[in-house]
């Protein structure tokens, strides 16, 4: 089956009293993708035509972002609100299991959703975001820690929007051109489709609340136990945010796990590297 862009359809969904955007293409079982920060559904938009041979493909704009409802109250920003969107958007969408993909924040929700709902969540993929247990071990170490300075600076009020805002989001433009090891991964009008989608009134803060609730994202708390979900971790090396050295001893927490590492690549990895991590995707889905 061969699928273009030109198939993608933008669509709505009701779940957990908020209206929440996403992009679909294609039939089958349902792949639901999950972005970080600062991204949107867009970031997956050399997955969605690949997978979309195969599946239902839903990649969502997470509250907050770009077209999906923005709560204005911070509080409306913690991972148990993240999890309730997430099963119902699956049952919403007339479904009772899924493949789920997160990459970044929307890896640390797709954690958390998968243990919350084992049932729901056939495999796991998760792209350059930790374990929890393995995220909280690494914040407290003093290098992770200088790694991580920038969550800190988001904890401030209203001085991290006017820094991200400056110069026409020019801070956007530094973050995925400058960390990229392939500054050619992003073209001027995917940076023109950030900029706008952080533009959007009432974004950029609904953005920085999810940092703002940190103590409260179940990174830093909580028991883990282990997880029977088939799990995927592909892992780009040079992320200056995460180091590697959190995806050590992963095994600890999930019982059927691999881990894809893609040396000279950043934590944008799958806009930087997708033939790899489409491969690397591939051939874990069809084992």
């Amino acid at each position: 089956m061969f699928v273009t862009q030109e198939t993608w359809k933008h669509e709505y969904i009701l779940t957990n009293g908020l209206k929440l955007h996403y992009v679909t293409q294609g039939e089958g079982p349902l792949m639901l993708m999950l972005h970080g920060f600062p991204e949107f559904w867009y970031s997956w938009r050399h997955q969605i035509p690949e997978f979309a041979k195969d599946f239902k493909v839903v990649a969502l704009d997470l509250r907050g972002y770009n077209d999906s409802d923005k709560p204005k109250n911070k509080s409306a920003y913690i991972m148990d609100e993240f999890v309730r969107d997430i099963e119902g958007v699956i049952t919403g969408l007339g479904y009772e299991k899924c493949t789920l993909v997160g990459h970044d924040w929307g890896g640390a929700i797709a954690w958390n959703f998968a243990y919350s709902y084992p049932n729901i969540v056939e495999q796991l993929i998760i792209l350059n975001l930790p374990h929890p247990a393995k995220f909280s071990e690494g914040l407290r170490t003093p290098q992770q820690l200088l790694r991580s300075s920038y969550a800190f600076f988001f904890q401030l009020p209203s001085l991290p929007e006017f820094f991200i805002q400056a110069s026409d989001y020019q801070l956007l433009e530094n973050a995925f051109r400058g960390l990229a090891i392939d500054k050619n991964a992003f073209t001027q009008e995917d940076i023109e489709a950030y900029k706008n989608a952080a533009s959007k009134r009432g974004a950029l803060t609904a953005m920085l609340n999810y940092y703002r609730n940190f103590s409260q994202q179940k990174i830093m708390n909580g028991s883990w136990g282990v997880l029977e979900v088939p799990t995927l971790m592909i892992w780009a090396e040079n992320d200056i945010a995460l180091g590697k050295e959190m995806t050590y001893g992963t095994n600890a927490y999930v019982r059927d796990l691999q881990i894809k590492y893609i040396p000279n690549c950043s934590h944008w990895v799958q806009q930087e590297q997708p033939q790899l991590v489409n491969q690397y995707i591939r051939e874990f889905l069809e084992r």
